[in-house]
């Protein structure tokens, strides 16, 4: 009497158990996605993008799972609660992986256009350097670089005075507008 029972009870366990290993999963696979393919800026770092994965993740399980569950039922009345859930559950992650993937890689060009214009920014401090204030050469190895926004920089070289100088860098021309900073505090990075 126990048999009839149990097996299609396991049958729908079974089909149904696969949000918790894609939790886990796609978890590991969106932190990897978000710090590889950010959506925004440069992205956190490893534990940063596991943690906000994470988050992600389980917000898509523990507050829309239950509600798409629901919709679930309403198309398969067949299905018990929890496995309705747990399709849910598993679909709405796969939705997550899938929009961090999009918004990294709609992201991808504003990101590549930032780095460019940052190491536009270093060459013309570089070059302005060179030319015009040889004396700070040695700080060349390691610029201050901060960005003030976007397309704009300011750029402190080191030198053997105590106070860097500081090039106010405009990576909109071509090529790149130079003005010394008559301030010559350094950078103070957040």
């Amino acid at each position: 009497m126990v048999e009839p029972v149990f097996w299609p009870r396991l049958r729908w366990r079974m089909r149904g158990a696969w949000q918790w290993p894609a939790f886990g999963a796609l978890t590991v696979v969106d932190a990897l996605l978000v710090t590889r393919l950010p959506f925004q800026g440069d992205g956190p770092d490893t534990a940063g993008a596991l943690l906000l994965a994470g988050f992600f993740n389980l917000v898509a399980v523990g507050v829309a799972a239950p509600f798409a569950g629901m919709l679930v039922r309403r198309a398969r009345p067949d299905l018990p609660r929890m496995i309705a859930r747990d399709y849910a559950g598993t679909a709405l992650l796969a939705v997550v992986s899938l929009a961090l993937l999009t918004g990294g890689l709609v992201h991808r060009a504003g990101l590549r256009h930032e780095h460019a214009a940052r190491a536009a920014a270093l060459l013309a401090a570089h070059d302005y350097v060179l030319s015009s204030a040889p004396h700070f050469r040695a700080g060349l190895a390691a610029p201050d670089v901060r960005r003030l926004e976007p397309d704009s920089y300011r750029v402190c070289v080191y030198g053997r005075e105590t106070l860097p100088l500081c090039l106010l860098v405009n990576t909109t021309q071509r090529p790149p507008g130079i003005v010394r900073d008559p301030d010559r505090t350094p950078n103070l990075h957040d």
